[in-house]
């Protein structure tokens, strides 16, 4: 539901990707955006209307994305989807952060464009390292990516994970993603991202930073 420039974009991706697609949007001049090679559905009206996702394929659908300009529009739009139609894979695109969480503990996956929006322009103006590589929409988990320390280097991935109290989800060595090992050996020029609960990582990263203690050598 919606055919801006995020719908527009998303419903090319997925038909790139082999996948069938209807697109709802209330201004029929907006499916212009999908250009002339598009090959899925267009349905014009609103998108938490029943006959409307009726018309769109609703009832044998995999998933629902509601990303039209509203707030409100996209949270009716994606329970009416995940309650009526019984349609598991759902995600709601919200401006607002406040609602973007209250949804997600509602079991409801938003991504907030604002919060995320927001968090990549701080992390490109504050000296670099300050803010996360990610945060998840309430503020509990976040995720950095740096340098691996020189202290850690020769070091297994799980003396790194034991000794900070973080995850290591990967490492990116030599531009390529690669998911270790507990025994995988960190080498120089490894990125390393890693998993921290907010209100730990001031220790976590100064663990991680300072390499291991004493005992741990």
């Amino acid at each position: 539901m919606g055919c801006g420039r995020v719908g527009s974009t998303l419903a090319r991706g997925l038909e790139v990707r082999d996948h069938s697609t209807a697109v709802i949007d209330q201004n029929p001049d907006a499916f212009r955006r999908l250009g002339p090679s598009f090959t899925g559905s267009t349905v014009t009206g609103r998108g938490f209307d029943r006959e409307v996702l009726k018309r769109a394929g609703i009832e044998t659908a995999d998933a629902f994305a509601a990303v039209s300009s509203g707030d409100n529009s996209n949270i009716i739009a994606a329970r009416v989807a995940r309650e009526q139609f019984g349609v598991t894979n759902v995600v709601a695109r919200i401006y607002d952060p406040g609602r973007a969480e209250v949804y997600e503990r509602l079991g409801i996956p938003t991504v907030a464009t604002v919060t995320w929006a927001a968090d990549q322009v701080l992390r490109r103006l504050v000296p670099k390292g300050d803010e996360p590589l990610w945060r998840d929409p309430s503020g509990t988990v976040r995720c950095d990516q740096m340098l691996a320390p020189s202290p850690w280097i020769g070091r297994p991935v799980r003396e790194m994970q034991d000794g900070t109290g973080g995850r290591i989800s990967h490492l990116t060595r030599l531009g390529t993603g690669l998911i270790p090992e507990r025994e995988t050996i960190v080498q120089e020029g490894d990125l390393v991202s890693i998993f921290m609960l907010e209100q730990d990582s001031d220790a976590v990263l100064a663990r991680f930073h300072n390499g291991p203690t004493d005992e741990e050598r």
